[in-house]
C-alpha cells in the first residue's frame, strides 16, 4: 500500500458494512455545556467532542463476537514476540556498542540514532505495548518480566509504568480523568496553534510520559522497583565499560522514536479526529469515529499497531492475528476512518487548522469506586 495518501472513511467495498448503533447504553448528562457547539463564534474549537456515548469498541466487540464467535479463537499469546523482540534489543545494544567511540553530535551517529535507533525503540515502545496486554506469554508475571528485558534500550525505566496506565486507556477509554492518552485542558488551551502543535510532536515522548503521573495515580508494586533496579544497573555498565556515547545512542533512540519520525505517526494518528464536525452540539450529538486504524506498510515495524480499530475491540488478539480479525470481519471494519500514512499525519496535524489538541472525544469521568476495582492484569477491554 502506498504511503502518499492521507485520510480516507471507506475502503474498497468488496462487503456491505455494517451500521452499528453506538447510542447503546447512553445517558443525559446534566451540565452548562449541554447541547452548546464546541467551537466559538469565529468557529475556532474551544472545547473537547464531549459525549455521553459508551465506548464504541465495547459495543462492536458484543456485536462481532455474535455475528463470527470464531474470532474469540484468535485470542491469545503469540510465541515469535519474544524472539523478535529480542533481536531488535540486541540489536540496539550491539550499535551501542559500536557508537561507543563516536561523538553523538557527529552526522553519522545522528543519523543512525534517528532512522535505525528511532525505529527499534519504537518498536521497543510497541512491544512493550503487546506485553502490556500478556501477549507474549501465557501469564502476566512472564510479560511484565519479559518487558523489563525489553525495556533495555530505551534508557531509562518505563515498561512497569506503562502496563497500568495502558489498561486505563482501554477501561476508561476517553474517560476525562482516567484516560491518560487524552490531552489535558491545559495542553488543548496552550498547544493548538500551528507552533503549539509543532512543540508537542517535537517532544511528544515526554508528554505521554509525564501526563499519566500528574493526572493519575496508579498503585506502585514491587515491579517497579524491579525495573529501575535492572535498567539503572544496566546503565551503569554501559557507562563503566563502554562510555557515555553508548549510552546517549539509546537516549537519542527513544528521543527520535516519540518525535518527528515515520512511526511516531501513530500517536497522533489514532484517537485525533482528523475530519472533525464543523458543528458539534456537546452531549447531544453522535460523536465522530474516535479511533483511526493504518493499514499501510510501517506497520510490521510496529507490531500492527497501526490495526487499532482491532485491537481496541480485541486487545486479547495479538499483532500477528489482527489482520486475520479484520478479515474474519469485514463488515464491521469497512467505512471506519483510517490513514495511509504516517508521514502525511504528522504533517496534517501540524499544519491543518481544524485538526487540534480538542480533536478529541471525551466523557465524563466513571468515578473513582470503578478505578479502584480496576484489575490491570485483565486483558477482556
Amino acid at each position: 500500500m502506498s504511503e502518499s495518501l492521507r485520510v480516507r472513511h471507506s475502503a474498497k467495498q468488496p462487503v456491505k458494512s455494517v451500521t452499528v448503533d453506538y447510542s447503546d447504553g447512553s445517558t443525559k448528562v446534566p451540565g452548562p455545556n449541554v447541547g452548546k457547539d464546541n467551537r466559538d463564534e469565529n468557529g475556532t474549537m474551544n472545547n473537547f467532542y464531549w459525549t455521553n456515548y459508551r465506548d464504541p469498541h465495547a459495543i462492536r466487540r458484543k456485536l462481532i463476537i455474535k455475528a463470527h464467535p470464531e474470532v474469540l479463537k484468535l485470542c491469545g499469546p503469540e510465541p515469535l514476540t519474544k524472539y523478535v523482540a529480542s533481536a531488535v534489543v540486541l540489536t540496539q545494544i550491539l550499535v551501542a556498542y559500536l557508537f561507543r567511540n563516536t561523538y553523538p553530535l557527529d552526522p553519522l551517529f545522528l543519523l543512525v540514532a534517528y532512522s535505525l535507533g528511532g525505529t527499534c525503540n519504537q518498536n521497543v515502545f510497541m512491544c512493550i505495548h503487546e506485553l502490556s496486554h500478556s501477549l507474549a506469554f501465557k501469564k502476566p508475571l512472564w510479560n511484565k518480566l519479559f518487558a523489563i528485558f525489553v525495556n533495555l534500550p530505551i534508557g531509562i525505566p518505563y515498561s512497569a509504568s506503562f502496563q497500568p496506565y495502558h489498561q486505563l486507556h482501554h477501561k476508561f477509554f476517553g474517560d476525562e480523568k482516567y484516560d491518560t492518552d487524552l490531552p489535558t485542558n491545559f495542553e488543548a488551551r496552550f498547544l493548538s496553534s500551528i507552533p503549539g502543535k509543532l512543540f508537542f510532536t517535537t517532544f511528544q515522548i515526554f508528554f505521554y510520559a509525564l501526563r499519566p503521573i500528574c493526572v493519575a495515580t496508579i498503585p506502585i508494586r514491587w515491579i517497579h522497583f524491579i525495573n529501575i533496579v535492572v535498567q539503572f544497573t544496566f546503565d551503569y555498565f554501559i557507562l563503566r565499560y563502554w562510555g557515555i556515547n553508548s549510552f546517549f545512542y539509546f537516549l537519542f533512540s527513544s528521543f527520535f522514536a516519540g518525535s518527528l519520525h515515520p512511526t511516531a505517526g501513530h500517536f497522533v494518528g489514532e484517537h485525533y479526529l482528523f475530519d472533525p464536525p464543523k458543528h458539534f452540539k456537546m452531549f447531544v450529538d453522535a460523536p465522530p469515529a474516535e479511533t483511526y486504524s493504518y493499514y499501510g506498510p510501517l506497520n510490521p515495524l510496529v507490531w500492527n499497531v497501526g490495526y487499532h480499530n482491532e485491537h481496541h475491540d480485541f486487545p486479547y488478539i495479538p499483532w500477528t492475528r489482527l489482520p486475520e480479525l479484520r478479515r474474519e470481519a469485514t463488515e464491521f471494519y469497512e467505512g471506519l476512518p483510517t490513514h495511509e500514512s504516517w508521514i502525511l499525519t504528522i504533517i496534517d496535524f501540524i499544519f491543518k487548522y481544524d485538526i487540534t489538541m480538542y480533536n478529541r472525544v471525551k466523557r465524563r469521568t466513571a468515578g473513582r469506586r470503578l478505578f479502584k476495582q480496576v484489575d490491570y492484569d485483565d486483558n477482556s477491554k
